[in-house]
């Protein structure tokens, strides 16, 4: 994420006093969205909090895809993907990696990234640290050993978290990603609604969650054609974060 760094105050209620005057002048100038907020909070939380979405400064997109079933959709939302020139990033639960490892090296090697998303998709808030460390790099082995490469991105199953979740996490060389665009496309709520949640009110910096079903993938083709007449570049997370 693209973040201004400032001093960060060592005693927790003068940083509050510094959010709460930060946020009030954003209000005041008509700006004070909740995602302001949430990048505020991010830059004063010293990496406690997870992160909703990227820098406003340029346009520039990330469409994500928790992946812990739905094999069958996968390599139609792998040939969209690549028809529109988009890569995207893929949080992979490793049971899901265990039963599909040439899946998982082929959406790899179409150039997507691959994040990690727990070994057994607990309620990571619900676990103790040790157990998140080893539902974490359980996921980090298996993706290492078929693609060469460590992830550095976690998405907590069921969007679960709290500070320790993220710290657990952080302690593991892991950015805590959550999202700025939910599709809730696993509820099944239709093709257009699908479409609608993302377009409705794209915004430089979006992070999208998408999950590999029927109608995610009857409506990817849409959701990608309409952010790009937008003017939107498609990019992995980790290009979305870059400084």
């Amino acid at each position: 994420m693209r973040l201004l760094f400032f001093f960060a105050p060592s005693r927790p209620w003068l940083t509050k006093v510094i959010i709460l005057i930060l946020v009030v002048l954003l209000a005041g100038l008509g700006i004070a969205s909740t995602l302001g907020v949430r990048e505020l909070v991010q830059v004063f939380a010293g990496g406690s909090e997870p992160i909703f979405s990227g820098g406003p400064e340029q346009a520039l997109i990330s469409i994500t895809c928790n992946v812990a079933w739905g094999a069958e959709f996968l390599p139609a939302m792998l040939a969209t993907l690549k028809e529109h020139g988009a890569k995207a990033t893929f949080f992979m639960e490793g049971r899901w990696v265990e039963q599909f490892p040439e899946l998982t090296r082929h959406i790899y090697a179409q150039g997507h990234e691959l994040g990690n998303h727990s070994y057994s998709h607990p309620y990571p808030t619900q676990i103790s640290p040790e157990e998140l460390r080893s539902e974490i790099l359980e996921t980090e082995a298996l993706l290492e050993n078929l693609t060469g490469v460590k992830p550095s991105l976690f998405a907590p199953p069921y969007g679960d978290w709290n500070r320790q979740v993220v710290e657990t996490a952080a302690e593991l060389d892991y950015r805590t990603i959550m999202w700025s665009i939910d599709t809730i496309d696993w509820e099944q709520p239709g093709v257009e609604t699908i479409i609608a949640r993302v377009l409705k009110d794209p915004h430089n910096g979006a992070i999208v969650l998408l999950h590999p079903t029927e109608q995610t993938v009857e409506a990817l083709p849409r959701i990608l054609s309409g952010l790009v007449d937008e003017g939107y570049e498609l990019v992995t997370v980790s290009e979305l974060l870059l400084d």
